[in-house]
């Protein structure tokens, strides 16, 4: 992995990045996971939910874990909306199954996950919405 500026890091990832698996997205319009993917989706990426309560989401076909849905798609980036507690089995899936990042979204934390995924390689933002990223960015020339 190319080495990555803590200022370039953000327009990077979202640069680099073609397909984002969602953990925890929500089939229902009025839950944040939903409305954040259903932006990123208009803007071209492709979402995979990661959902084991849900047969699909936003067009597409939810699956079980990531590992589950690795077997189907490449995946570039994890976006998390899951508690903070929850995060580390998911930084290990994501190493695990070879994605390039690990984005935990606005009140996700968890710094010995976060850790171990850039000692992994893997890009880390944690405690950021990435559709005030994505908004924000275009506007100052980043992506």
């Amino acid at each position: 992995m190319t080495q990555v500026s803590h200022a370039e890091r953000i327009p990077h990832i979202l640069k680099n990045t073609q397909t984002i698996a969602v953990v925890g997205l929500s089939p229902k319009p009025h839950r944040t996971s939903f409305g954040v993917s259903r932006y990123m989706q208009a803007q071209g990426y492709r979402i995979i939910p990661v959902n084991p309560n849900a047969t699909e989401a936003l067009g597409e076909k939810s699956y079980p874990s990531l590992t589950e849905a690795a077997k189907h798609e490449k995946i570039d980036l994890v976006n998390c909306f899951r508690n903070s507690e929850d995060i580390p089995p998911i930084v290990d899936e994501a190493i695990a199954i070879g994605a390039k990042a690990v984005w935990m979204q606005l009140g996700i934390e968890n710094q010995a996950a976060a850790a171990k995924a850039q000692a992994a390689g893997l890009l880390v933002v944690q405690d950021q919405c990435i559709k005030v990223d994505h908004t924000v960015l275009p506007s100052r020339g980043l992506i």
